[in-house]
């Protein structure tokens, strides 16, 4: 399974996310997306999310989306 090369994205979100001592659900309301979006990115089941929950995301963690699509 390429899960690992996969949910890159996801594995930056979470990374950012405890850097800034936010629980998902935190992080889910700041960003105005579903916490169980949220999750699902973090762990690899929503493998492309939209752009824009991306950029909501993004900008929830205080990050640039080029930044955080930089992988």
């Amino acid at each position: 399974m390429e899960n690992s090369q996969e949910n890159k994205l996801g594995k930056k979100i979470k990374s950012l996310r405890i850097k800034l001592e936010l629980s998902q659900d935190k992080l889910a309301r700041k960003a105005d997306v579903p916490y169980t979006t949220l999750t699902k990115i973090e762990t690899g089941v929503i493998r492309k999310p939209s752009v824009y929950v991306v950029a909501k995301i993004a900008k929830a963690l205080n990050v640039s989306l080029d930044n955080l699509l930089k992988l």
